[in-house]
């Protein structure tokens, strides 16, 4: 983020960073309060639908979420609680790039799939959510950043230019396909698997990163000249 744009969240959160509230909603949505946000966490995609044709639901998908929330934030005049739109987007931009986010109604995004992971029980959705990353790396929030925030200015203007919610959905989507077609259900799964999805993950996180800075910048601050299209 630029430093407009720190200064901004900084305000708008009291102090408090944005990784500080990027865990928040998980729990939150868990609550009387903000149940209405349980189905803001994702987008379903059966076999037989496409991204662009799956139902959209009544209450919400991550996609519709995003919009709403940055809405909010770009509403000058809007006496929405802005606090709270932050935090559900610092959350869900993270949620619109893994992949079991984009996973299947009939198996619940993947919480369906058993499977052995080092050859003990668990489910496609959990390995995505944490297994398979802290195997690859367990890092800290900060190690995270400062190992992968290593992109060119080349590719970081290619990245933030995809910049829609649907563009960065369908894209998880595709990941999440090419997912369900090589990890079976019963499969028992290890260092071959960590190996070959932990360069997949990285790229999502720091997909994630960069395209929240740009939507944030592109809000707060008048003067930054990012690609994002989506708050344009």
């Amino acid at each position: 983020m630029t430093p407009a744009t720190k200064h901004a969240v900084d305000s708008i959160l009291k102090g408090k960073s944005i990784v500080y509230y990027s865990n928040w909603l998980d729990n939150a949505s868990h609550t009387p309060e903000y149940a209405y946000t349980k189905t803001w966490h994702y987008k379903n995609i059966d076999p037989n639908e496409t991204f662009e044709n799956a139902p959209i639901l009544e209450t919400g998908d991550v996609v519709t979420a995003i919009q709403e929330q940055t809405a909010i934030l770009q509403d000058k005049a809007s006496g929405t609680d802005k606090a709270l739109a932050l935090k559900i987007l610092v959350h869900l931009m993270g949620d619109i790039h893994q992949p079991m986010h984009m996973g299947r109604r009939m198996d619940r995004g993947g919480n369906n799939v058993k499977l052995k992971w080092f050859y003990n029980n668990s489910n496609l959705h959990s390995i995505w959510d944490t297994k398979v990353l802290e195997s690859g790396h367990n890092w800290t929030f900060t190690e995270w950043q400062q190992q992968i925030d290593r992109a060119t200015p080349d590719e970081e203007a290619a990245i933030i230019a995809e910049g829609t919610p649907e563009k960065w959905g369908k894209e998880c989507y595709e990941i999440a396909t090419k997912i369900y077609d090589t990890t079976p259900a019963d499969s028992t799964l290890s260092y071959d698997y960590v190996a070959e999805w932990t360069p997949v993950i990285e790229t999502q996180l720091l997909r994630a990163g960069l395209r929240l800075a740009d939507v944030l910048n592109s809000i707060y601050d008048p003067h930054y000249k990012g690609a994002n299209l989506f708050v344009r």
